[in-house]
């Protein structure tokens, strides 16, 4: 399967160049044209053999919303209590936006675990940049997603309110994730080479994480003398911001959004230079 895959062979690969975060985007962007074959590769085999295929990509969000819309509107009634002229779609749409941020990280994060171990040929057989697999994986659950985005923003149009100029801080809001979320998936997919419990933890993990970000409740809604501990979880920040510039048109919460991004940056830092030390170890364990 690598035989039609052109190969950069990786040239002083020692952990002490990356010290400088720059190069390490540089390093990722040489092998720009690999990542974009294996990601193509990735999103198209998804759906391969299904008779709908990529379809399903869009199907799947649609028939997603309009549950959450019955159950959470007409069912039991949930408002948001944000905004006083909050309608009914309203608390599907904010529900949705927070699961559609939450499952790039969740996507990412299962499947991290296994991503060497599942690629076992190129660690072994091939000079290969192992450090692109999570990247891929990124790329990946980030092209899902936004076939989800795309319902979301027609939802929030068919809602009548339209969408607010602070839309256009979506993506400013989402990079902070985006590299967080990599950077847990270098972490994880170098740990999943070394314990082989690490797939079962983490699905664990998301689990507990899925339901202490506010995703099916408002952050207001948690006790004030717990708020802070829920504030310290990246991902509530993220999905909080998310629907902050797109749903109410209002701006990120600047204070805590760069704290965000100052934990994505040490994190995205500390988790590739994780995997590159660690990788050398890899041949000999798997």
């Amino acid at each position: 399967m690598a035989e039609n895959i052109r190969i950069i062979s990786p040239r002083g690969e020692g952990v002490r160049r990356f010290l400088n975060p720059l190069r390490i985007g540089a390093h990722l962007w040489q092998h720009r044209d690999l990542i974009r074959q294996l990601t193509r590769r990735e999103v198209v085999g998804r759906y391969k053999g299904s008779v709908i295929g990529m379809g399903w990509s869009l199907i799947q969000p649609v028939v997603m919303l309009g549950v959450y819309t019955f159950v959470f509107s007409v069912i039991f009634k949930a408002r948001w209590g944000v905004q006083a002229d909050e309608g009914r779609f309203a608390f599907a749409l904010a529900l949705f936006s927070g699961l559609v941020t939450f499952g790039v990280f969740s996507e990412v994060a299962n499947s991290a675990p296994s991503l060497v171990l599942g690629n076992a040929n190129y660690v072994k057989k091939v000079v290969f940049p192992l450090e692109i697999l999570p990247l891929v994986r990124l790329l990946s659950a980030l092209a899902n997603a936004l076939t989800s985005l795309a319902v979301l923003f027609a939802g929030i149009l068919i809602s009548g309110h339209g969408l607010h100029w602070t839309a256009l801080l979506f993506p400013l809001v989402w990079l902070p994730m985006l590299l967080f979320t990599l950077g847990c998936g270098y972490v994880l997919a170098s740990l999943g080479v070394f314990v082989r419990d690490m797939g079962t933890l983490v699905g664990v993990a998301t689990t507990m994480l899925f339901f202490l970000t506010p995703i099916f409740y408002p952050l207001s809604a948690v006790p004030a003398e717990l708020r802070f501990l829920c504030r310290i979880n990246p991902l509530a920040v993220f999905v909080e911001d998310a629907r902050r510039v797109l749903l109410w048109g209002l701006a990120p919460e600047w204070g805590w959004f760069f704290a965000g991004v100052a934990v994505s940056a040490a994190t995205l830092f500390g988790g590739f230079l994780w995997f590159m030390k660690s990788k050398k170890a890899f041949a000999d364990v798997i």
